[in-house]
């Protein structure tokens, strides 16, 4: 009897007690909050379990509701840290806030920086308290998930050497140019196109992109054939190549991809709901983006214009901040296929919509690497976009950009903007240019600066009809501006959105 008396009294203290709250990955230790906007706090508990939320002076009581979620919003939070936050009984230690950043797209986005140029200087340098790194885990999921997997770190040699290039270089750009905290969260997955961070309802409500989903129905179709293939024929093969390989002494191959279909991540919607849906709760300035080779394509290069920009518009909507600042990458140069151009148009497109920007890499690619090494570049371009286009800095931030151009005497007249001090980089002839007459035939030629316009001739058109400039996958051109920032890919015989 004692003994059932006293396991009676240890229930009876155990069901007094609190219950355990839950809290999502990003809420955590060294996590940093957006500052200058109202910040939510969210997680899990019991149904109708008293939430407080303690932070920078605010404290914010809520409930949980009968599903078990709460939501608690602080106001607008003024750049600091590091700091606690409490959360009923969790400490939450080591908390800034500052400027949040969410970097995703394919591989040139995962490029860590521990395979950058200068990488062992970079990481050895790498030592910033006051940027904090967030890393999401790979996940395919059918529906949008709750959570991510990932944890915040602090910037450290460490911590840094295997996080995304680009977004390293951007934040800390942004860091020591603003002196604020910046947290920086990366989310991407190699060698996968737009339509898997794009959600289910976005490519539905278009009928635009009818054939992401036609496309995908037909690979499903497909699958049960070419996985058996897979198992019986391509892995078997692979096998016994490698194991002749082993015996030769010589390289052995790469695994074979598997074929797409259930799980893979380039099913449409699959990594919105894994690894983007998550994370539109926490609040951010806004988004890098480093993507476009997968959809470069005879089927797609095109229609990219329409789907990145479907991309935009639905994650804005998901995080319910307005036009958030959505800056990316320009396909650098690369020996590829003849789609690359139309891809760079398609990027250059989707600047109708307000507050992107663009970064142009058509001068730091490498021609027979997809991976271009210098992202210390790359991430500098994103960082100045951001401090002209989100923070109003007065700072150059493009190169020369195609606006329109007219026929005049025999020439063909080329207006641009950003064009101050156009020239060729180095100094001599500006190169890359063709011209073409009535019957859109294309010939190389020769260009003239004039002020702010260019005068591009050619001996072999009398009656010049349109021009074109670094149309090709791996381009030799050369045009640039006063500080050296270079011009972007155009075509004037498209049109053109401003």
């Amino acid at each position: 009897m004692h003994r059932i008396g006293r396991l009676l009294g240890l229930l009876t203290v155990a069901c007094a007690l609190p219950a355990a709250v839950r809290l999502p990955a990003l809420i955590s230790d060294h996590m940093v909050l957006q500052q200058g906007m109202p910040v939510r706090i969210w997680g899990s508990a019991d149904p109708g379990e008293s939430v407080k939320v303690d932070f920078q002076g605010q404290s914010v009581t809520v409930k949980a509701a009968e599903n078990g979620k709460w939501t608690a919003w602080l106001k607008p939070l003024v750049a600091a840290g590091p700091l606690e936050m409490n959360v009923n009984n969790i400490a939450i230690k080591d908390v800034l806030v500052g400027e949040v950043w969410l970097g995703s797209g394919q591989s040139n986005m995962e490029f860590r920086l521990q395979t950058a140029v200068n990488h062992d200087e970079e990481i050895a340098r790498a030592d910033y308290p006051m940027i904090h790194l967030f890393q999401v885990k790979h996940v395919v999921a059918d529906q949008p998930a709750d959570d991510v997997v990932g944890t915040w770190q602090v910037c450290s040699p460490a911590s840094t050497k295997g996080f995304s290039a680009v977004e390293y270089f951007f934040g800390r750009h942004l860091q020591q140019n603003l002196h604020v905290p910046m947290g920086l969260i990366e989310s991407d997955w190699g060698g996968t196109p737009a339509q898997s961070w794009t959600s289910k309802e976005a490519i539905a409500s278009d009928p635009a992109l009818k054939y992401v989903t036609d496309y995908w129905e037909n690979v499903s179709a497909d699958y049960p054939a070419a996985k058996e293939k897979y198992d019986t024929t391509t892995l078997p093969a692979w096998n016994k190549a490698v194991e002749e390989a082993k015996a030769a002494g010589t390289t052995p191959p790469n695994r074979p991809g598997a074929p797409q279909g259930p799980g893979h991540p380039n099913t449409p919607a699959g990594l919105y709901n894994g690894m983007i849906a998550p994370l539109v709760p926490y609040g951010i300035r806004g988004a890098i983006w480093y993507q476009g080779e997968s959809n470069a394509s005879e089927r797609e290069a095109y229609k990219y214009r329409r789907l990145f920009g479907a991309m935009i518009e639905d994650w804005r909507n998901r995080w319910g901040q307005g036009d958030f600042p959505f800056l990316f990458v320009q396909l650098a140069n690369f020996r590829s296929n003849a789609f690359w151009p139309v891809l760079r148009e398609s990027q250059t497109e989707t600047l109708r919509l307000a507050n992107t920007g663009m970064a142009v890499i058509i001068d730091i690619g490498e021609s027979r690497d997809i991976h271009p090494k210098n992202k210390q570049e790359v991430g500098l371009r994103l960082a100045l976009a951001a401090r002209a286009l989100t923070y109003q800095q007065p700072v150059e931030y493009s190169g020369p950009m195609f606006q329109t151009a007219a026929p005049e005497n025999g020439a063909i007249r080329v207006y641009l903007t950003h064009s101050d001090g156009m020239q060729a980089r180095g100094g001599g002839a500006i190169t890359g240019f063709e011209i073409a007459g009535a019957d859109g035939n294309y010939v190389p030629a020769e260009v003239k600066v004039d002020g702010n316009t260019l005068v591009v001739t050619s001996a072999q058109v009398a009656n010049p009809a349109a021009v074109r400039y670094a149309w090709a996958d791996d381009p030799v051109c050369n045009l640039v501006n006063q500080v050296g920032l270079p011009a972007s890919p155009f075509r004037s015989d498209q049109p053109r959105y401003q």
